[in-house]
């Protein structure tokens, strides 16, 4: 049961590029907007005084179609926000782009009691993630920017701006801006004030996943900004440089979330190790706080470690028939409703590894076509649009898995999307999570997955490392000290077939007179007992709050 939120933060402000909070609002890519979407829906549930800002996309993420030779194919539909569930607000926002005024639409959506704003410019929040450096430098002016004087517009007085990921990190620009202008303060005055109310988290483990734009973009864009404030360029672009780089090095996202926030974290405690390091010399503090997922949106019919052995059973065979109905309208593939079934959903990106088991096609194929243990793969994901490396992982995917020989055993599902990936949580027995460890800043589809009975089989990654406890899943091992990157994929993938023939078919085809797996029921409770407390969003957002939000609103009266 949520516990309502009756502490003294006045109201907080959620910012975030993207927000997965339901299919029939497609402005989301992947995980950081699911995970968007999970906080909103869990600050509603506790009544948290939170309000969401984004961005309204004409053409939202792109729905996916794969052609005869199994290459991904983008459609970039015009959505009409007349037609969505979405209620337009009066007024505009007015914003500066390199010299060109332009005006915001805004349109709101109610998540529960938490509103959710989205900016719209035309010609500028065109597509998600689309467009080049500067397109997407336009983009988070419009975010950041625009977002706080939407914010002072509606006369929302928030206390607490929390950054998800640095692309809406402009907003502490304007707050700085603002703090100067209407208050009279000093740069160094403002920037004190500012900070304490400032809570970032990043979401990226590796530095090439970080916004970066060069010192002419931030001149041209931000010149009447500095101007403004009474700081010259250097001064400005020293908000996004490590310490020592050089004036003309690229303008950092991250760095300027670390810099000006009061607060920051990551999402997983390896992540936030690695965070540490990467960002060592800025000397600031950065906090854990692993994701969690909104429980009623996952697993809505998720099943009780209290079950007897019958009825546990019988909710995952009830889930994965749902699957296989899935399998078979979307991917025209037949699965058997009776076999074990692995499930891979997610972005497809090179260090996400989607095309591990395929290495080594004969064990695979073992596995696949066994007639007394067979096992059934189903896979979904999508790759972003310039990701040429990510198509051809769902290309492999796809044409081994219309090999004649394989239909029925293995499919791949077309334009992953929320309902899908309900789908996919609801009816896969293993939920196989293979990324190049440490590169998985938390990930949250297993944890979907967990909730609804199936068993995590992952590399000690993300939320992994800090969850699993030795009995409810299994660990992957990783072989980071490798000679090279093909060495180490190859060990790795010796030692996931060796779980998956050893330890993971035979148990799930080891039954009892009743032909009841107890072994696996067994893991099964183990795991929902283990983890089902810990992967909420509840559990997630009792902690920003204990943690962050109310020291945060608490530093705006101390100066900390």
């Amino acid at each position: 049961m949520v516990v309502p939120y009756r502490e003294p933060v006045r109201a907080i402000a959620y910012f975030s590029p993207e927000f997965g909070v339901s299919e029939d609002l497609p402005q989301y890519s992947g995980g950081l907007g699911v995970l968007a979407g999970d906080h909103l829906k869990g600050a509603a549930d506790m009544g948290l005084p939170l309000v969401g800002v984004g961005l309204f996309y004409d053409h939202g993420y792109f729905h996916q179609k794969l052609d005869d030779r199994g290459w991904q194919q983008e459609e970039f539909p015009q959505l009409d926000p007349t037609a969505l569930p979405l209620t337009p607000v009066d007024g505009r926002v007015p914003l500066e782009l390199a010299g060109e005024q332009v005006d915001a639409d805004v349109w709101r959506y109610d998540v529960g009691s938490v509103p959710l704003y989205l900016l719209h410019v035309d010609g500028v929040t065109d597509r998600l993630y689309g467009g080049d450096i500067e397109h997407r430098l336009r983009q988070e002016i419009v975010l950041g920017v625009g977002g706080v004087r939407l914010l002072a517009e509606l006369g929302i007085e928030a206390e607490v701006f929390h950054s998800n990921e640095g692309h809406a990190g402009f907003l502490m620009l304007e707050r700085i801006r603002r703090a100067i202008v209407g208050d009279g303060l000093s740069f160094d005055e403002a920037v004190d004030r500012v900070r304490p109310g400032g809570i970032f988290t990043t979401h990226t483990p590796v530095p090439a996943g970080i916004d970066r734009f060069s010192r002419e973009l931030m001149e041209r864009y931000f010149g009447a900004w500095a101007a403004e404030c009474g700081v010259d360029i250097d001064r400005l672009m020293a908000l996004g440089h490590l310490p020592d780089e050089a004036p003309d090095a690229a303008f950092n996202m991250a760095v300027l979330g670390l810099r000006l926030a009061g607060r920051a974290n990551a999402v997983s405690e390896l992540h936030a190790h690695v965070s540490r390091e990467m960002f060592a010399s800025l000397d600031v503090r950065i906090d854990a706080i692993t994701n969690g997922v909104h429980v009623p949106t996952w697993a809505a019919q998720q099943p009780s470690a209290e079950m007897d052995n019958e009825a546990l059973w019988a909710a995952r065979a009830a889930g994965r028939q749902r699957l296989v109905d899935v399998v078979r309208s979307r991917a025209g593939v037949e699965l058997d409703p009776e076999a074990l079934t692995i499930g891979f959903a997610r972005r497809f990106a090179a260090y996400k590894r989607a095309t591990l088991l395929l290495s080594q096609p004969g064990r695979l194929e073992a596995l696949l076509l066994s007639e007394k243990r067979p096992v059934q793969l189903v896979f979904a994901g999508k790759a972003h649009p310039a990701d040429h490396q990510g198509k051809e992982l769902i290309q492999r995917v796809v044409q081994f898995a219309r090999r004649p020989e394989l239909r029925g055993r293995m499919a791949f599902v077309e334009d992953y999307d929320i309902a899908v990936g309900r789908c996919f949580y609801e009816g896969s027995d293993v939920w196989l999570n293979t990324p190049r460890r440490p590169h998985e800043a938390c990930g949250t589809s297993g944890m979907k997955a967990v909730l609804n009975g199936g068993i995590h089989c992952s590399v000690l990654d993300g939320w992994w490392d800090e969850m699993y406890d030795g009995s409810n899943g299994w660990a992957i091992p990783s072989f980071e000290h490798a000679a090279d990157e093909g060495h180490r994929d190859h060990l790795e993938t010796d030692a996931l077939f060796a779980l998956l023939e050893g330890e993971i078919v035979p148990m799930f085809y080891e039954r009892d007179e009743a032909g009841l797996p107890l072994a696996w029921l067994d893991k099964i409770r183990a795991s929902l007992r283990t983890l089902g407390p810990r992967v909420t969003a509840e559990r997630m957002l009792g902690e920003y709050v204990e943690r962050l939000y109310e020291p945060a609103s608490e530093g705006l009266l101390t100066g900390r």
